[in-house]
């Protein structure tokens, strides 16, 4: 359960990334959220405060009546009889409090003398005392927000309005304390309904989006489905057209490109079959005359003492073009082969090591010749590799000699190392090196890094190609790393038995990096 937990946000990433519906439907949910969630608060405020003013607006209306008959009350008393501005105030509150439509929770009266008399359940401290001064001191109506204040200690928001009577005699108050209660209730109703309409308008949006961006998808995916197919080299295979939009559009044009490639596709195989088939064919048939010209060239190299100078050196020099020229031929047929599929391995198990250091020592002379060493250096116990030894042997005397050959005087490396995933050789030299995006070039046939320099080993254009194509054949890589000034590596990299799968290669490909056998060896 744990691993699946820690496991999820990596799922949740690929299917974010992966899925364009997903993205398009969650996308809408956020901003329709965010979107319904402003015009929410938006709305409630307009709401509420619309709320409130009515509130307000009722309260005043019912302290102007409160306040004319309060009024008319005053006027009429006899003051003579004692205890008359008391039972004036109590009849008052009590004619208020009966005739009323809005019943309050309260109601207070203020006489001269400070005397105050109050009806309901709200304690007088609710008033505040800022809405008392102003009354008294200015002489006007006022209201506030409060929180009213019951008798059992309860409380709830309110709103109290309030003025001064108009009598003869100044110092007469009244006030109303209304309960925003039902201002709540109201309020909260409209809260529930925005959100459940929200909500169901957020989700309404989400399945709407759901729904367009599958029918927009969908035949995004039909043609990312058929062009794996036709990268798959099911090249007759073609999208469905529906109707006339532009997704039909879409999928007319992919179809007419479809058939363009095919068309194309078919006219490079049958060109590659025909020079494939035109290559093998002469190289065939040049073997022929090539042996007859041999011949006489044999005979006239063996005699080259008893001929003038310059034909003796004529007959050495066609010596050296036909060693050059048979090897072309078997280069051509070599690569004729591999491109008809005609190759098989002759597997054996060697010792790694042996064979390197047979390559070394044929590289000798040629190495003396371009005035440079070869340094090897190779594991203490045996490397032991199920593989064909005669193709291995000319894919690495390929690299030796190409490393010698561009290794303008300096020492060429060659290392050999095994490691879990298979086992790996490098040749370096400290050569020009290679430009950027040469990497990939230099296994192309006939390919050079500078046309116009001499090969002096008399190598034919198709070395590496041929040691791509046994790499290949065994199931591993050869593969190619060079920077201008700092030479250029080559390593081959063969699993322990012919055809299995590699993962890793024991030695880097860039020779400035560390090695994890290195790294694991220094800890």
């Amino acid at each position: 359960m744990t691993d699946r937990l820690r496991a999820l946000p990596t799922e949740l990433r690929h299917r974010w990334r992966a899925s364009l519906q997903l993205r398009v439907a969650a996308t809408t949910l956020v901003l329709s959220l965010i979107v319904s969630m402003l015009v929410g608060v938006v709305l409630l405020h307009q709401v509420r405060d619309g709320l409130l003013n009515a509130k307000v607006r009722s309260s005043l209306a019912q302290l102007d009546f409160g306040l004319q008959h309060a009024a008319d009350q005053y006027s009429s008393m006899d003051r003579s009889k004692p205890n008359a501005v008391r039972s004036t105030t109590s009849q008052i509150i009590s004619d208020l409090g009966r005739g009323t439509e809005v019943t309050p929770y309260g109601l207070l009266a203020t006489d001269p003398s400070g005397e105050s008399q109050s009806a309901g359940r709200v304690r007088e401290t609710s008033v505040p005392r800022a809405l008392r001064q102003v009354v008294s001191k200015e002489g006007r109506q006022a209201w506030a927000y409060t929180t009213l204040v019951f008798e059992d200690g309860s409380r709830e928001p309110g709103v109290v309005v309030g003025g001064p009577v108009p009598t003869s005699i100044p110092g007469y108050q009244l006030y109303y304390l209304f309960p925003l209660t039902q201002e709540r209730q109201t309020l909260g109703l409209v809260k529930r309904t925005m959100v459940l309409a929200g909500a169901a308008v957020v989700l309404l949006l989400v399945i709407i989006t759901v729904v367009v961006a599958r029918q927009v998808v969908r035949p995004v995916r039909q043609a990312a489905a058929t062009a794996e197919r036709l990268a798959a080299g099911r090249l007759r295979d073609r999208m469905q057209v529906r109707g006339e939009d532009d997704l039909a559009s879409l999928a007319t044009s992919f179809n007419r490109m479809a058939e363009t490639v095919e068309r194309q596709i078919s006219q490079l195989r049958e060109l590659s079959r025909l020079q494939r088939r035109f290559v093998a064919d002469v190289s065939h048939e040049l073997r022929t005359p090539i042996t007859t010209i041999r011949m006489a060239a044999d005979v006239l190299h063996d005699s080259r003492d008893e001929l003038p100078p310059e034909l003796a050196r004529s007959s050495e020099l066609l010596q050296t073009q036909l060693d050059r020229f048979e090897a072309l031929l078997a280069d051509l047929l070599e690569i004729s082969r591999h491109d008809a599929g005609a190759v098989a391995l002759d597997a054996d198990t060697i010792d790694l090591r042996s064979l390197v250091s047979g390559v070394v020592d044929a590289a000798g002379p040629l190495a003396e010749r371009r005035s440079l060493r070869v340094v090897v250096d190779l594991p203490e116990q045996p490397v032991y590799v199920e593989v064909d030894p005669r193709r291995v042997e000319r894919v690495l005397r390929n690299l030796v000699a190409n490393a010698i050959e561009h290794g303008e005087g300096r020492p060429v490396e060659v290392t050999v190392r095994g490691g879990a995933g298979g086992v790996a050789v490098a040749v370096r030299d400290y050569g020009a090196g290679l430009r950027p995006g040469e990497a990939s070039l230099v296994f192309g046939r006939f390919w050079r890094a500078d046309p116009a320099r001499a090969r002096s080993s008399g190598g034919t254009g198709l070395g590496l190609s041929i040691a791509l194509e046994d790499a290949r054949l065994h199931g591993g890589w050869l593969q190619a790393w060079g920077s201008p000034g700092e030479g250029s590596q080559f390593r081959l990299t063969l699993p322990w038995r012919a055809g299995e799968p590699l993962t890793d290669s024991p030695l880097p490909l860039d020779p400035t990096e560390r090695s994890p056998a290195a790294e694991v060896a220094d800890a």
